[in-house]
């Protein structure tokens, strides 16, 4: 299976993350995600997490930081990186049914897609924000 790359942004606000619900008619539908997309061809990690948040959110990069931490979408050719962001603007979802800030503690009840829940449990609620 081929693997496709695809960036999930870690947008932080008042100790809380960024999360949107996936529309039903896509793969994990109805589940939250941090926001992101697939690594066009040719594209940096840093571009494409840019592109992604101006489409499904209206907003504006400021700054990406490094891979905290990765997973193998099950099932998918898929692999997620998680990359800390700042963003400049007030995000409105444009592409996922809705939006939420969420504290990372309340995420271990929120129905998220498999490689978000992975890392919520292996990375978000054991390293100190």
């Amino acid at each position: 299976m081929t693997r496709i790359s695809v960036v999930a942004a870690i947008i932080r606000k008042e100790h809380r993350v960024l999360l949107g619900r996936r529309p039903d008619h896509k793969r994990h539908g109805g589940l939250w995600e941090f926001p992101g997309g697939k690594v066009d061809e040719g594209e940096t990690e840093a571009e494409a997490v840019t592109r992604e948040l101006v489409e499904e959110f209206g907003v504006e990069t400021v700054s990406v930081g490094k891979v905290v931490y990765e997973c193998r979408d099950p099932g998918s050719p898929f692999l997620v990186r998680f990359l800390d962001v700042v963003i400049r603007g007030r995000p409105e979802p444009t592409e996922h049914t809705e939006m939420n800030w969420f504290e990372p503690d309340s995420l271990v009840t929120v129905r998220l897609a498999p490689c978000d829940a992975s890392f919520v449990a292996d990375y978000l609620l054991r390293v100190p924000d």
